[in-house]
Formats: structure tokens, C-alpha cells, sequence
């Protein structure tokens, strides 16, 4: 499995109605610690693809849900089960501690 990205438009469906916990992170282009944490991201989707999908927003191309959910720093994690925000996580982090933060909110 790999990390995809998800647009306003595609939120509700991809996210919200997913049937496996979603980790959704907001980022940007500009942003280093965006940059740091995007292989560990697509490291822990390869590693845990099949129990939790692992998705992508741009902030600056889409403005709606970062808004809705209060997004005021980057790179911020959100896990989403069954349409809820269960966890939050603001910053970049280390793989095994990123592994460890959803293991204990799946």
C-alpha cells in the first residue's frame, strides 16, 4: 500500500467513510518538517498498509478541512476511525514512535 492523497472533495469519501482507520497528514511543499516525516509516512504505510491507510492533504491547495479541523501547525497527524478523530499529533517523529502512536489508537 502506498500513501495517497486526498482533496477536499475527496475527504468525506476517502476519510470519513473509510472502512480501515485513516492516519491524514497535513502538510505543505514549503514546509521541512513536512519533508522529514514523508518517507517515514510511506515507510509505515508499506509496514502497515493492510490495518491502516495512510493519506496526505495539502494545506495550501485545499483549505477546507484543515480549517474545519484546526489545523494552525504542519506536518499535524490525525487518526480518523469510523469517521472520528481518535488521535492527534502535531510535528515530525521518528518512525518507531509514529508506529507506536498508532498502535495504540487502532
Amino acid at each position: 500500500m502506498a500513501v495517497i492523497h486526498v482533496t477536499d472533495a475527496q475527504f468525506s469519501e476517502k476519510v470519513l467513510q473509510s472502512a480501515t482507520p485513516v492516519l491524514l497528514d497535513f502538510w505543505a511543499e514549503w514546509c521541512g518538517p513536512c519533508k522529514m516525516i514523508s518517507p517515514v509516512l510511506d515507510s509505515v504505510a508499506q509496514k502497515m498498509g493492510d490495518r491502516i491507510t495512510i493519506a496526505k492533504m495539502d494545506v495550501d491547495e485545499n483549505q477546507q478541512t484543515p480549517v474545519k479541523y484546526g489545523v494552525r501547525g504542519i506536518p499535524m497527524l490525525l487518526i480518523f476511525k469510523n469517521g472520528q478523530v481518535v488521535a492527534t499529533k502535531t510535528g515530525a517523529t521518528s518512525e518507531p514512535a509514529l508506529i507506536s502512536w498508532i498502535e495504540q489508537n487502532l
